[in-house]
C-alpha cells in the first residue's frame, strides 16, 4: 500500500480519545483511521509514569507494524510522559495533544490567566504549564487534577445529578483563580463539556484540543505529501484491549458511529505482533 492510502493511527487509554478520532473524521473525511483504546489498563492517569511510557511504546510500535502513516497520541497522560520517546522510537510522525491545546488556549485567553485540568500524572508533569509558558511567557497557569472524571466517562456517566455534583465540587478551586480560559487536559473530558460549562459559568472559555490536533494532522500530512486523495474510500477500524461491546455502545451513543462487524476487534494483552502486517491490502 502506498503511503497516502495508509491509515492514521490514534491511541488512548480508553474511549476518551474518540473525541480526537471524531474531530479527525470531520476534518479529514477521506483519511482511513485505526483507533486503539487500551481499556484493560485504563485509566493511565494514576499509574506510574514509567508504566505509562511502556504502554505507549508498546501500542505505538504495534500500530506502526500495522502500517500507519502517522500516529496521534490522543491521551494527555501518554503525551506528557512518553511523546519524545515515541517520536524517537517510531519511524512515522507522532503528534501529541498538549501543544495544540496549549496554542488554542493562548489564542483564546484575553487576561492570560489560564486553567488546566487533567489526570494526576498529567498535572504532576506540568507539561501544559511548560507548553503554555513557551508560547506566552507572561501567562499565569493554574493546574488542577480531576482524577474522578475519567472513571465517570469510562462507565458511561456523563450527565445526571451525581455527575453534576462531582464536576462542580472538583472545579470549585478554579473559580477563585480568575481564569478566563480552561484547557481540558484529558481527551475524556470533552464528553463532560456541558456539565463543565455549567459548573464554570459563561465567562470562562473551555478549550478542547481535539479540533486543534486535527488541524495539525492535516497540516503535517500536507507538508509530507502523504494526505489521502479526495477519491479515497476510507476504512475505519477500532481495536481495544477491553470489551468490544462497550466500545460499540460509546461509538453509537456519543458519535453516531456504527462500525461493521469486522471493524471492531479485541487485542489481547500482552500486545504482540499483529497477525496481519497492514490494515488493508
Amino acid at each position: 500500500m502506498d503511503i497516502p492510502h495508509r491509515p492514521i493511527g490514534v491511541f488512548d487509554s480508553g474511549i476518551g480519545g474518540l473525541t480526537v478520532f471524531h474531530a479527525l473524521r470531520r476534518r479529514l473525511p477521506h483519511e482511513s483511521i485505526v483507533y486503539f483504546g487500551d481499556r484493560a489498563r485504563c485509566p493511565y492517569g494514576d499509574r506510574d509514569p514509567h508504566e505509562v511510557k511502556q504502554f505507549a511504546l508498546e501500542i505505538g510500535l504495534y500500530l506502526e507494524r500495522m502500517g500507519i502513516k502517522l500516529l496521534v497520541v490522543a491521551c494527555n497522560t501518554a503525551t506528557a510522559v512518553a511523546l519524545p520517546e515515541l517520536q524517537q522510537a517510531l519511524g512515522v510522525d507522532v503528534i501529541g495533544v498538549i501543544e495544540p491545546g496549549a496554542r488554542a488556549a493562548v489564542q483564546s485567553s484575553e487576561t492570560r490567566r489560564i486553567g488546566v485540568i487533567g489526570t494526576s500524572v498529567t498535572v504532576a508533569s506540568h507539561a501544559y504549564a511548560q507548553a503554555l509558558r513557551a508560547l506566552c511567557p507572561e501567562v499565569s497557569v493554574t493546574e488542577l487534577a480531576c482524577p474522578l472524571f475519567v472513571p465517570l466517562v469510562e462507565q458511561g456517566h456523563v450527565e445526571g445529578d451525581a455527575v453534576e455534583s462531582v464536576v462542580r465540587d472538583s472545579l470549585r478551586p478554579l473559580l477563585d483563580e480568575r481564569i478566563d480560559t480552561l484547557v481540558l487536559g484529558c481527551t475524556h473530558y470533552p464528553l463532560l463539556m456541558p456539565v463543565i460549562r455549567r459548573a464554570l459559568g459563561p465567562a470562562i472559555r473551555v478549550i478542547s484540543s481535539a479540533d486543534a490536533v486535527a488541524k495539525q494532522v492535516e497540516q503535517r500530512l500536507s507538508e509530507r505529501g502523504i494526505a489521502a486523495p479526495v477519491q479515497n474510500e476510507p476504512e475505519v477500524s477500532f481495536l481495544t484491549t477491553g470489551d468490544t461491546a462497550s466500545l460499540r455502545v460509546a461509538l453509537a451513543t456519543w458519535f453516531g458511529e456504527i462500525p461493521g462487524d469486522r471493524a471492531v476487534r479485541h487485542v489481547a494483552l500482552p500486545i504482540s505482533q499483529p497477525a496481519v502486517q497492514q490494515i488493508a491490502p
